[in-house]
């Protein structure tokens, strides 16, 4: 049995998601597009890529789709077909779990029903570009009205937001945009809706692969599941590892990188909600309780600086017209000049990222 410390994980998730060394792949062709990458801002999933390569940042080959949690995620589009049968349910307990919500204690207890209502209504509904919004009102007219609930500032029954999220990736939909003018539309050539589950165990050695070694808790955080549904379907080919001591898994294929990863150098910015950031074990992330404060916030997480394969202060991004980026950096303590030039490096991908010409650094 493998016993590593939480910097020897630290060291080995960077060098598996790409942040070691920025190559010159195309955003399709990075390893890291197995899992995914969550919008979570506007330009975050860009940002997240330019940390990751030098190429340009469009791909066609890529599509935002409702994937893990129902959160908005950057994936191939020849990955669909597997990854929409991975992220079915396993089970009715499994899709209780996922839509958990007060708004509807009815609904949630119809289980995978209430996914197989949802996808269906999506596929009728959504035949071109529509706006979010009119999407809405006419799956809600179609689901059973367990799934909906009474807005009072519409004035009407609404969805809850987390039974259409979740089911959307099997109901057909491509999240084109987002914000106020947010507008979804019908995956081109996309796959059929599911009617079971098929691959969960491929799909936990991806989250494995990239963000291990985990425990089943973690998973299931991750999927919106429980720790008892992911117990269930845990897959073989895995090997026990311990983490200071705690008893987790990790795929056996990766055991020796595990062994083997140094720790990096150089700075990173990473967007809010990161894949880097994605783990749900966040005391191995950030030890520190009052860091973590500032990294998963309530409401607008920021982005984080790695250096040197450790998270170690924070930044928020304001655009200055179609030009500049302006940075604001928080350091956990001090910071020598070194390592604020290498961050005032950095930000040139952060404006790569965002598509202007130039960034500036202000540190707090």
């Amino acid at each position: 049995m493998v016993s590593v410390d939480r910097a020897q994980v630290m060291a080995y998730r960077s060098a598996a998601q790409g942040l070691t060394d920025r190559g010159r792949k195309k955003p399709g062709d990075l390893p890291l597009l197995d899992l995914g990458v969550q919008e979570y801002s506007p330009g975050s999933q860009r940002v997240a890529l330019a940390a990751r390569t030098t190429a340009r940042l469009d791909d066609d080959r890529l599509i935002t789709v409702w994937a893990a949690r129902g959160a908005p995620h950057l994936h191939r589009r020849a990955d669909l077909s597997a990854l929409v049968k991975q992220l079915w349910p396993v089970s009715d307990a499994d899709a209780t779990a996922r839509i958990k919500s007060g708004q509807i204690p009815d609904g949630m207890k119809l289980g995978i029903a209430a996914f197989t209502a949802t996808a269906a209504a999506f596929r009728k509904v959504l035949t071109g570009p529509m706006p979010r919004g009119e999407v809405s009102t006419e799956v809600s007219r179609r689901v059973p009205a367990e799934l909906t609930y009474y807005c009072k500032s519409c004035g009407a029954q609404h969805i809850a937001g987390n039974v259409w999220q979740h089911s959307g990736l099997a109901g057909g939909v491509e999240v084109q945009s987002r914000g106020r003018d947010a507008m979804l539309g019908p995956i081109p050539d996309g796959p059929p809706q599911p009617s079971e589950n098929e691959g969960i165990g491929d799909l936990i050695r991806t989250y494995l692969r990239f963000l291990g070694p985990a425990t089943p808790m973690e998973v299931g955080k991750y999927l919106g599941s429980t720790t008892a549904e992911m117990k269930r379907v845990w897959p073989d080919g895995l090997v026990e590892v311990q983490v200071d001591g705690r008893k987790c898994w990790l795929p056996a294929d990766a055991e020796t990188t595990l062994s083997k990863a140094e720790r990096p150098s150089g700075v990173r910015l990473l967007a809010g909600m990161d894949p880097l950031l994605q783990s749900r074990d966040r005391d191995l992330l950030v030890p520190d309780r009052g860091q973590q404060k500032e990294v998963w916030r309530i409401l607008g997480n920021p982005g984080v600086v790695l250096a040197d394969g450790e998270i170690v202060g924070v930044w928020r991004a304001k655009t200055a017209g179609r030009k500049r980026v302006d940075l604001t950096v928080t350091a956990f303590g001090s910071w020598p000049a070194a390592r604020r030039k290498q961050v005032e490096e950095e930000a040139a991908h952060v404006a790569r990222a965002r598509e202007v010409g130039e960034a500036t650094v202000t540190f707090e």
